[in-house]
């Protein structure tokens, strides 16, 4: 792993006319810039994700998130679903309700407390899941084609260090 604190900033930086000697002032790169790359990629797989799950099976991209959450950890808390997938608790609870009003998932409350619930897929739940997962599967290879596995290893290794530097710079 090396250093990045020497990083020249211009390494990431344009002028409007990307010359040098252009006086506007610099400002972030639109491809030379991982964090603008990573911010664009993401939006584009979440709204592109989004249309093709609702048109397909009447759900969200938010919605799906919450049904893999749910299939990898039964019975976590809003709070946990959004710390592990790193959205917004209001944004996770207004998925969970909508789930839960179209019979996709249950929860039950802690300690009688209707602040602190356990969510969970119902049988309608698990079985959406598991036809969306082919799908889901299907568009991340065709996002990944090109890459060898052991690019996508790298790649992969890349994205959850980056996600750890996200965790440390709070």
């Amino acid at each position: 792993m090396t250093d990045t604190a020497s990083l020249p900033e211009d390494m990431f930086l344009v002028t409007a006319t990307g010359r040098p000697d252009d006086p506007a002032a610099p400002t972030l790169s639109l491809s030379n810039s991982p964090v603008v790359l990573v911010t664009f990629a993401g939006n584009r797989l979440t709204r592109d994700a989004t249309r093709a799950y609702q048109a397909e099976f009447g759900i969200g991209v938010m919605d799906w998130r919450m049904l893999v959450m749910m299939t990898r950890s039964p019975g976590c808390s809003v709070a946990q679903a959004a710390r592990l997938t790193g959205i917004d608790k209001a944004a996770v609870s207004r998925s969970l309700q909508r789930l839960e009003s179209n019979g996709l998932a249950q929860s039950i409350a802690l300690a009688g407390d209707e602040r602190r619930k356990s969510w969970s897929l119902t049988p309608s739940g698990q079985d959406l899941h598991s036809k969306i997962l082919p799908r889901a599967l299907e568009r991340q290879n065709d996002l990944l084609k090109g890459f060898s596995q052991d690019e996508i290893a790298h790649f992969t290794d890349y994205l959850r260090r980056f996600l750890a530097n996200t965790e440390a710079s709070k």
